[in-house]
């Protein structure tokens, strides 16, 4: 079995899936020739020729405008936007055609299309290089969002979201593309949308994140371990459907909950976590749900980002608040 890193399980994946099915497509700036800005597409070029790898203009309304019409006629389009703050051109056709598509047209046609991107801060990136904008994704009826945290998840979510016949947002954490590796088996395999998974048993606190943060919160969870304090970590992997039931059950055997993501702190998912876990749980809580969240301002350059981003220091603060309360 080979260790992987991220975006190589994203290129595996990708490979895995065009080998297998002669309908998935790739396209984007620079995909092609250039295997991609951070190298997720390298290779697929000369595997694949130019009719399956596709270099597009600079455009990322037309990218997936173009993607929506491949798939409407029976394609699978996996576009790539080079990164997260890029996308906001392609919101119109994200929100107004293809997560509507299949409600417009009463079940008669899907957008089996998937849009990747890295996403977050932490690189030390320019302005809209930065951004974690998951909450608009999330918001819009019709999207699934997947943003896995390491290499099997990252292989096994991509090749499902491939498979799904509606439109899925793959949101890539840029800041451990490749920071480590892991297992991750050679041949195809999926990992099911709409699935959380507990990363780590406790009994005291529940950690909820995703992507990045939560090797953050595994890292705090560490600390609190020599204090005494057993921390359960949940990976959400999917947000948009969001495995709450998971949520629930953790929360309901600890009674104190923290929801940590680096997306400003306003209107981010986390406000939506929490709302849920006190309509459904007020009677079990020992203390209010927190959140640890990035600020409500633009993501700053990089001599500040290490203050903008969650750590598992403003993690362990956190928790000391609603062990204590």
């Amino acid at each position: 079995m080979a260790k992987l890193s991220i975006v190589e399980a994203v290129k595996d994946a990708l490979d895995c899936e065009m080998e297998r099915d002669s309908s998935v497509v790739v396209l984007g700036e620079d995909v092609g020739l250039n295997g991609g800005v951070f190298r997720a597409t390298d290779g697929l070029f000369a595997k694949y020729g130019d009719r399956r790898v596709i270099d597009t203009p600079l455009s990322e309304s037309g990218i997936v405008g173009v993607s929506i019409a491949m798939a409407v006629q029976g394609l699978k389009p996996v576009a790539e936007i080079q990164f997260d703050g890029f996308t906001y051109p392609a919101m119109d056709q994200l929100f107004s055609h293809a997560a509507r598509l299949r409600n417009r047209t009463r079940g008669r046609y899907t957008c089996p299309l998937v849009v990747r991107f890295p996403y977050g801060g932490g690189i030390r990136a320019l302005e809209h290089h930065n951004e974690s904008p998951e909450t608009y994704f999330v918001h819009t009826p019709g999207l699934k969002v997947v943003i896995p945290s390491n290499p099997y998840d990252t292989k096994g979510l991509l090749i499902a979201s491939i498979r799904d016949p509606d439109p899925v947002v793959f949101m890539e954490p840029k800041r451990i593309y490749r920071s480590f590796r892991d297992e991750v088996p050679e041949n195809a395999y999926v990992v099911e949308i709409g699935k959380a998974k507990v990363v780590r048993e406790g009994t005291d606190i529940t950690l909820i994140s995703w992507g990045a943060m939560v090797r953050e919160c595994l890292k705090a969870a560490d600390d609190a371990a020599v204090q005494g304090v057993k921390v359960e970590v949940i990976d959400v992997r999917t947000l948009s459907p969001c495995d709450y039931d998971a949520i629930f059950a953790s929360v309901q055997k600890t009674g104190r909950c923290i929801v940590v993501h680096e997306a400003p702190r306003t209107l981010g998912f986390g406000a939506e976590i929490c709302a849920r876990v006190q309509e459904k749980l007020l009677l079990y809580l020992k203390a209010p749900v927190l959140r640890v969240t990035g600020y409500d301002t633009p993501f700053p350059y990089f001599k500040l980002e290490n203050e903008y981003l969650p750590g598992p220091d403003k993690i362990k603060k956190a928790m000391a608040q609603v062990m204590k309360f």
